[in-house]
């Protein structure tokens, strides 16, 4: 990606100027550290704060990681020979690592699978015509692929529906349908380790929980999160598996026949096997940093208005912050007054030779 595109994709996810973002990124490549920038070179930045800065250092960080990611998937891809521009076009507008993952899940090296031995056995031809759902018996169609390998035509349509499953389960567009539906829909649901009710007492709270994800609170999660990795509770993150299957046969399922019997069996597997783990996986990690981010802002919110409660109780206090190259910056705290109400005033102070304040 041009680094002038990635200069805009920054200051547009953060509401920033381009200039900004641009005279940022070249200080942290010249080496300037995020407190020396935020405290001297609040001119160039347009006076950004460091909460700011550190906002531009990680997306830019991202968005390398990302290019990196970028250029190793379509190296792989190439090197098996299926890069299509349909697909280069895809993974070329992907902005984000999960999108791009999700373009290259099928072709991925897997390790053995139910589905890779379906494969190895000559199955995915009677995975695709079970697809394509046209009238015809499944069971007839699947005589033709009996080996010694396949030796009855359950097994043949069994191993057909484990390569469907795996199809199903690494689909761009049920991928991100299900993103979406655990972003809006998924409930996360705690209960106790049978046998644990008296040594996790302190997590009694939790032996029977469940709410929305979405409205679940940092601390809450944290809570249960730390529960469950000392042993005490279980923990799920999970929509309605009715709303999940529903999108999942709309994308599949077309027709009224026994082969679409065979695709809906098979897209149920994919749910409960291979999607709803991968899904489950995922939003516990999202859920876990963004519980942490709040955590954090938290805990920086009570620690600010502890550093600005009064020091000396009800006692005026005048502060000077020396300064070479802008001036002394004088405050006054007048009898308990909190910082957050004074207006500091910047005064050019003489600074002699001996570095002595005239």
């Amino acid at each position: 990606m041009d680094p002038a595109l990635h200069i805009k994709t920054i200051a547009g996810k953060l509401q920033l100027h381009d200039w900004q973002v641009e005279n940022t990124l070249r200080l942290l490549d010249d080496g300037a550290t995020i407190p020396f920038i935020s405290r001297y070179r609040k001119e160039v930045t347009g006076s950004l704060n460091e909460v700011q800065l550190a906002e531009i250092r990680d997306e830019y960080e991202r968005l390398k990681e990302l290019e990196k990611r970028r250029e190793a998937v379509i190296k792989s891809i190439e090197e098996q020979e299926k890069m299509t521009p349909e697909l280069l076009a895809k993974i070329n507008a992907a902005l984000t690592m999960s999108q791009l993952e999700d373009l290259y899940l099928p072709y991925r090296p897997k390790r053995k699978t139910r589905a890779s031995v379906a494969r190895e056995k000559g199955l995915e031809p009677l995975a695709l015509w079970l697809l394509a759902q046209k009238p015809g018996d499944p069971e007839t169609e699947a005589e033709k692929y009996l080996t010694d390998l396949v030796e009855s035509t359950d097994a043949a349509l069994a191993g057909a529906r484990d390569i469907i499953a795996e199809m199903v389960s690494e689909d761009e567009l049920v991928r991100g349908a299900m993103r979406r539906l655990y972003e809006r829909d998924a409930v996360i649901t705690s209960r106790v380790v049978k046998g644990k009710e008296q040594e996790g007492a302190k997590f009694s709270d939790y032996f029977e929980w469940s709410e929305p994800l979405r409205r679940c609170p940092s601390h809450r999660l944290l809570a249960m999160r730390r529960g469950e990795e000392e042993g005490f509770l279980k923990i799920t993150l999970m929509p309605a598996e009715e709303e999940a299957l529903k999108i999942i046969e709309r994308q599949f399922v077309r027709a009224g026949n026994e082969a679409a019997r065979q695709v809906r069996e098979a897209t149920s597997d994919s749910w409960s096997r291979l999607l709803a783990p991968s899904m489950e996986t995922e939003f516990r990690k999202s859920s876990k940093e963004k519980a942490d981010e709040e955590a954090i802002r938290v805990f920086a919110e009570n620690l600010r208005q502890l550093l600005l409660s009064p020091p000396l109780g009800e006692k005026s206090v005048l502060a000077i912050d020396p300064g070479y190259r802008t001036g002394c910056k004088v405050g006054f705290l007048f009898k308990g007054t909190k910082i957050t109400l004074l207006r500091y005033l910047s005064l050019q102070l003489l600074i002699t030779e001996d570095k002595n304040i005239r």
